[in-house]
């Protein structure tokens, strides 16, 4: 789906998270940052993803790795989902689709014979230049933090 591959500068972005709070490319410099996009919250899917990146984060954390989750949900939506399940970083409300344009996860998608618009569930993980050096079409929902750190 996405025209982003391995080498390519990450695209630089800018969306609020369930705070409001401001996330750019350039506040991740000199971190390596794994962007997450899911298709809906609350939902089994990205839930059981969240939730294995939340319960592997201190590994994240003690490689040097940030997190960021992003779908086009509302701010209130993430909210209820982040307190939900406990999750330690920070969820982007891209309701306008910016971010999710930026790397190329929106498109035709098929569920149950059903064609619809929406986002393809990718990971884009980024080292601490801003280049990215690992994209992820293909997740594995319940075992996708053993996908990043392999």
């Amino acid at each position: 789906m996405t025209t982003l591959k391995i080498g390519d500068n990450a695209p630089h972005f800018s969306g609020k998270d369930q705070d409001g709070k401001e996330h750019t490319l350039a506040d991740y410099k000199g971190k390596k940052l794994v962007v997450f996009f899911y298709p809906k919250a609350n939902t089994p899917g990205c839930t059981a993803e969240a939730c294995d990146l939340r319960d592997n984060y201190e590994r994240f954390q003690s490689n040097n790795y940030a997190l960021l989750g992003v779908s086009a949900d509302d701010a209130k939506a993430q909210t209820k989902f982040k307190e939900k399940f406990n999750f330690p970083f920070p969820l982007i409300a891209d309701v306008d689709k910016e971010v999710i344009q930026a790397f190329g996860v929106w498109g035709p998608k098929k569920f149950m014979g059903r064609e619809y618009d929406g986002i393809h569930r990718t990971t884009f993980v980024i080292d601490e230049e801003g280049v990215i050096c690992d994209v992820i079409a293909e997740v594995k929902t319940k075992t996708h933090a053993a996908q990043i750190l392999k």
